[in-house]
């Protein structure tokens, strides 16, 4: 297919995306379907044009002074991949090339509005819908801090230090430029595509097939690092998902105590047998899902819960675009009662002096600082209080973490999130149960 031609398809998988409210991966596959002639290289160079689009939609329309899927294919590759020429060269008209330009679309190409006029919603590249939730949390900076989310993620691989450490993965993969991550000691940073260019496909290579590495992002790494599990604890991941973050709990334990996985979702949880055994863990029980009463026999047993929560996922819109423009406000509240619900079951499973490590990859202060408020609230006396963060990750990484939004101290978690730390945006607080008093009474 010719450039022009991937533009005309990037058109019509978005008007389908826009039209029938559905995810892009699923207008994508579907479009692929329909067109068998397209080959992967096609198909990726598509699926890039409405990430690309999704990604800065608001800003897109703003400059162009429309907001059909035309207008944004158009705008995008005029104003983020070229110029008004090169835009003229892609919409000319001719055989599976986009309708040539009309008169009023190259004078809106000619002098295309800026982003200094523009309200904060439309900078940040978010719904105007989440601008005074997101003005409580990141203020004056909230533009920018979201609008970070607006650029390519870069491939953040975690080196499984079971079976290797991170020198001798960096020399495997010096071809496709890789470096160290920012923070994270384990953390390997692929950097991102430019142009049409595609991300390399690591699950073939021989070090991500032997369990040497894993896809994890930086900051999901971090999240993970911050449980503090340690050699010959009682660890217990609670929505384990796909295992990432329990993989790295079993790095960090070094193989050595118990590990328990356990998921509400029964299908989430699927791939985590094959990934433990891929990456030689050898102290994780899996639990049966979906079924709460095998926790049961862990009440008060455990050293660290780790709570990685079902969330808005307003954090990892670098890499699921789509995903801020379909989410609704009803959404939230749902969340935010799971939330709650699963931090009350979870305490009771901790012994005094152990941690409940509360995790979300959201922006939004409902699902975070304000659910461990709450959780505290109803607690009585002085049941739990937060780890000094700061303090955490200075002994674990080295250094200092990233610049924290001002409403917020080290005592009410820690923040990760494009701007600040160029990784996913996360949100982890450790609360510590109060240990056994020895003061005689």
């Amino acid at each position: 297919m010719t450039p022009a031609a991937r533009h005309e398809a990037a058109i019509a998988v978005l008007a389908d995306i826009f039209t029938r409210h559905r995810p892009a991966s699923e207008a994508l596959a579907d479009w692929g379907k329909a067109h068998r002639f397209a080959g992967s290289g096609d198909r990726n160079a598509i699926g890039t044009l409405v990430f690309d689009v999704l990604r800065k939609r608001s800003s897109l329309a703003w400059r162009i002074g429309g907001d059909t899927p035309r207008d944004l294919v158009l705008a995008l590759a005029a104003f983020e991949n070229g110029t008004l020429d090169a835009a003229a060269r892609l919409f000319t008209g001719e055989r599976f090339a986009p309708q040539a330009l009309s008169a009023d679309e190259e004078a809106r190409l000619a002098a295309p509005r800026s982003l200094d006029d523009a309200d904060e919603p439309i900078r940040g590249d978010y719904p105007a819908w989440l601008d005074s939730r997101l003005a409580r949390v990141y203020g004056e900076g909230r533009a920018g801090e979201v609008a970070a989310m607006s650029q390519r993620a870069p491939l953040d691989l975690r080196v499984n230090t079971l079976k290797s450490d991170r020198a001798h993965m960096l020399a495997h993969l010096a071809a496709y430029g890789a470096g160290p991550g920012r923070f994270a000691p384990a953390a390997i940073r692929i950097p991102a595509p430019q142009g049409s260019a595609r991300a390399p496909h690591i699950e073939s290579e021989a070090a991500y097939q032997k369990g040497q590495i894993e896809i994890q992002d930086e900051g999901s790494q971090i999240a993970a690092l911050l449980a503090d599990a340690r050699p010959g604890m009682q660890v217990a991941d609670l929505c384990a998902g796909g295992g990432g973050k329990t993989l790295a709990l079993a790095a960090s334990m070094e193989n050595r105590g118990q590990l328990y996985a356990w998921d509400a979702d029964r299908h989430r949880l699927a791939p985590i047998h094959q990934r433990l055994e891929r990456a030689g863990v050898r102290n994780c029980q899996v639990l049966a899902p979906g079924n709460a009463a095998v926790l049961e026999d862990l009440q008060g047993r455990l050293d660290r819960v780790v709570l990685d929560v079902p969330c808005t996922g307003s954090g990892t819109w670098r890499r699921r675009p789509d995903a801020k423009w379909r989410l609704r406000e009803t959404a939230i509240s749902v969340r935010v009662s799971e939330q709650d619900a699963i931090l009350h079951h979870a305490a009771r499973l901790l012994k005094p002096g152990g941690e409940l490590v509360y995790i979300t990859c959201s922006l939004l202060a409902e699902e975070n600082e304000e659910r461990i408020a709450a959780y505290l609230c109803t607690e009585p006396g002085r049941a739990f209080a937060p780890v000094d963060h700061t303090a955490r990750w200075r002994r674990l990484m080295g250094g200092e973490p990233p610049a924290q939004p001002p409403a917020f101290d080290h005592f009410s978690g820690l923040r990760l999130s494009p701007k600040a730390s160029q990784t996913d945006a996360f949100y982890v607080c450790a609360l510590q149960k109060a240990p056994i008093s020895t003061t005689p009474h």
